[in-house]
């Protein structure tokens, strides 16, 4: 991910989630040296992630498939790209957090190895429309592949 995908990253976040993150965020997570990529066409932004990594631990925060390319393998080729970066950068285990509303995404991670290690009440700010905040389910699987 460059500065210069940014535009097309927050385009797809605006499609795709109910609380995208602004183009200043993925601007932070850049200059934070985060592992920021893209799965990209020639136009289009396909995949992105975001992924930390430090003192033997990753945390996913964030990953998401443009609407067009959902259920054709984008979502799992991207987390397993974060997940091999983490575990080049030294981190024996990683985290993410999930709405538990989002049973693709779970699906996803369970399929990946992941297993749900705890909850964060009210995590999630409330959809549009609702003043009801959504828990998170935290989920952690072991490095490497």
């Amino acid at each position: 991910m460059r500065a210069s995908d940014l535009d097309l990253v927050v385009q797809s976040e605006n499609l795709s989630l109910q609380n995208p993150w602004s183009k200043r965020i993925f601007s932070d997570c850049l200059r934070a040296g985060y592992e920021c990529w893209v799965l990209a066409s020639r136009d289009r932004i396909i995949a992105h992630g975001v992924l930390s990594a430090g003192a033997g631990e990753a945390h996913v925060l964030t990953i998401c498939v443009h609407p067009d390319f959902r259920q054709m393998g984008y979502g799992r080729r991207m987390l397993r790209h974060l997940l091999d970066k983490g575990a080049k950068k030294g981190a024996q285990e990683c985290f993410l957090e999930v709405r538990p509303s989002n049973k693709v995404a779970i699906r996803l991670y369970l399929a990946m190895g992941f297993v749900q290690v705890g909850e964060r009440r009210n995590y999630y700010p409330a959809n549009p429309g609702s003043t009801d905040k959504e828990d998170a389910l935290i989920l952690s699987r072991l490095l490497p592949l």
